[in-house]
């Protein structure tokens, strides 16, 4: 099955754009929008977030750890260990200077160099939110974010903890290992 078909690693595409048949908006905060919409069918509905979409850096020192991030996640009621990221929330801010910033304000560790990674959907299922993905070269700056506790973790042991599930943070799993494919 050739990509343009749906083949492994590649995308189905539709001869032309589709769209619903009907969207309403049931839901508009500070953060992002919910719509429900239908889709030919009158009965097949459909709640989507609009989310403006974000940026998460994964952080790689001179000496070869990871500066991650350990913060409560409400949502799941854990504390994860993360990638710094943010949303984008200043009109037309390019996604490398809100990695930039959102780095500076988690840890306190500047940039020094910053390479895209990439830019992925978190779930498409229900919602249109990407993340661009960097990985930087930093080093320490100011104080970190009140609240946050930093966790420097050696390379390899970062990409251990991917695998064996004590980084369930999915973009930061993903940055992990597309940095360890261009690092090694």
């Amino acid at each position: 099955m050739s990509p343009a078909a749906g083949g492994a690693g590649g995308e189905s595409r539709l001869p032309e754009p589709v769209r619903p048949t009907e969207v309403e908006e049931v839901f508009a905060g500070p953060l992002f929008r919910v719509e429900v919409q239908r889709w030919f069918d009158p009965n097949r509905r459909r709640d989507v977030v609009r989310h403006p979409g974000s940026a998460a850096v994964l952080v790689l020192t001179g000496e070869g750890n990871v500066i991650l991030v350990r913060q409560l996640r409400e949502a799941v009621g854990e504390r994860l260990l993360e990638a710094p990221a943010g949303i984008f929330d200043r009109e037309q801010e390019p996604g490398h200077e809100l990695a930039r910033r959102e780095l500076e304000e988690e840890t306190g560790y500047r940039a020094t160099r910053l390479e895209h990674l990439g830019t992925i959907y978190t779930s498409p299922g229900f919602t249109d939110e990407a993340i661009e993905l960097f990985l930087a070269e930093a080093e320490p700056g100011g104080q970190p974010e009140e609240g946050i506790e930093m966790v420097a973790m050696e390379f390899g042991e970062a990409v251990a903890a991917v695998v064996d599930g004590r980084i369930r943070d999915a973009k930061t799993a993903l940055a992990i290992l597309l940095a360890r494919a261009r690092i090694t």
